[in-house]
């Protein structure tokens, strides 16, 4: 998971290198991130259906060595478009793994899942919280990304190699919860309460645009951090109070968040980062919780799979509306997470 953050949580350090490494505009590097989105969560679904059936350990150490080309080939990339292809490659490997980690929680631990997934994913916000302010001291992308590349090729296989699952538990196959009527309003919501946080993402370089750059970096790194930290923190809320009852009430206060943007940016992206981190993990334990847990590894990489929507949402989308200027962005973001939070109070109304 530590390794896992860097494709998405240094995507603010590494957008201003990458545009000056390729002579690129920020709109044709963000389309790196779409990539990001939309592989990664393809092959979530695809390697999670594989970990299932034939266990975690060699599609984990194939999809760790793709992870790493992701970087290495960012470092060895002539142009923007070589770029897209092993940015592709290396978030096809990042998805798979993501998967893995979040469901040897999900699998192990069904009775403290809440918190067992938050300590997990609090590697997600560290690991950048570690390497952006490095990434920051350098000029271009290469440098970074190929001493990114080295250490994951390095460490994660032998990690991979000593993963399983256990075998004793019971879960419904997609194609059996694809038939409710549940599962895809959640699947709604998801994409939709997820496009804040990937905005945050992946445009706090443009959103805080007008502060000092000490402080804008020193957001960039904390926002990370506060995503990390608040997913084992509000998975214990969870384990007490309910996951669903959880939930709605972080997808209600992100939107409060969002407005806060008009006044303080640090504030809003570090409530959007506690916020929004911890919602993600709660998604998923909601899948382990409904479906079972058998299943659960391409189960959530199909959830997950909604990422690729918020992702185009939460990028290319959300720069065009805030380049054309005013306080649209903010009203879009709202919107967004109003209606995925009402999804939510639909499903929770059906199934109970």
């Amino acid at each position: 998971m530590l390794f896992n953050s860097l494709y998405q949580y240094s995507w603010n350090a590494l957008e201003p290198l990458l545009r000056s490494t390729f002579k690129a505009g920020v709109l044709e590097v963000q389309v790196g991130y779409a990539i990001f989105n939309i592989f990664s969560s393809i092959f979530q679904v695809i390697g999670g259906y594989i970990a299932d059936v034939k266990g975690p350990k060699i599609i984990g150490i194939f999809s760790s060595i793709s992870s790493s080309l992701g970087f290495l080939g960012t470092y060895l990339s002539p142009n923007l478009f070589t770029f897209y292809v092993f940015w592709a490659v290396g978030s096809s490997g990042e998805g798979i793994l993501y998967g893995i980690a979040t469901n040897l929680a999900v699998k192990w631990y069904s009775n403290r899942r809440g918190i067992a997934i938050g300590i997990v994913s609090l590697g997600f916000g560290l690991g950048a919280t570690i390497a952006n302010p490095l990434i920051a001291k350098f000029s271009n992308a290469r440098e970074p990304s190929l001493i990114i590349g080295l250490l994951e090729l390095a460490i994660l296989p032998s990690i991979l190699y000593f993963t399983d699952y256990p075998t004793s538990v019971t879960g419904r196959k997609f194609i059996e919860i694809a038939l409710t009527k549940e599962w895809w309003l959640i699947f709604a919501s998801y994409s939709l309460v997820l496009t804040p946080l990937l905005t945050y993402s992946s445009s706090l370089t443009e959103i805080g645009s007008s502060l000092p750059m000490s402080q804008l970096q020193l957001i960039i790194s904390l926002f990370p951090l506060m995503s990390g930290l608040g997913r084992p923190f509000l998975g214990v809320i969870s384990d007490r109070l309910g996951t669903m009852k959880t939930l709605l009430m972080i997808n209600s206060l992100l939107s409060l968040s969002q407005i806060i943007v008009l006044i303080n940016v640090f504030l809003s992206s570090t409530l959007i980062g506690i916020l929004g981190g911890a919602m993600i993990t709660l998604y998923f334990s909601l899948i382990g919780e409904l479906y079972g847990s058998k299943y659960s590894t391409s189960n959530i990489g199909i959830l997950y799979a909604g990422k690729a929507i918020s992702g185009f949402l939460g990028s290319i989308a959300f720069n065009y509306i805030y380049l054309a200027g005013g306080i649209f962005y903010v009203l879009y973001l709202v919107l967004l997470s109003v209606i995925g939070t009402a999804l939510l109070i639909i499903c929770k109304m059906i199934y109970g």
